[in-house]
């Protein structure tokens, strides 16, 4: 079984979902990115689109996210967003 990942997606006003899962895939200034359990530290600066979140019984959750940053750490993937809501 794939790593797991502890996710949570936060706006400016609420936390917008929050849980694991075993692959993150964001869009940042620098591109896309994808995280899997085991990635090394990293900090990005969000552009504005989708953040794809696979959850380990395999269900796809979307959110819209911009104007923010994400975090990983420690198999933590942290992204806080002005505006972020699940699609």
């Amino acid at each position: 079984m794939a790593g797991i990942l502890q996710v949570t997606v936060v706006s400016a006003t609420a936390e917008v979902w929050s849980g694991e899962a075993t692959m993150v895939v964001a869009r940042t200034t620098e591109g896309e990115i994808g995280i899997l359990a085991g990635h090394e530290p990293t900090l990005g600066v969000l552009a504005a689109g989708e953040v794809r979140i696979t959850t380990p019984s395999g269900e796809k959750v979307t959110a819209k996210a911009e104007d923010g940053f994400l975090s990983v750490d420690n198999n933590q993937v942290t992204i806080v967003a002005g505006l972020a809501e699940i699609i």
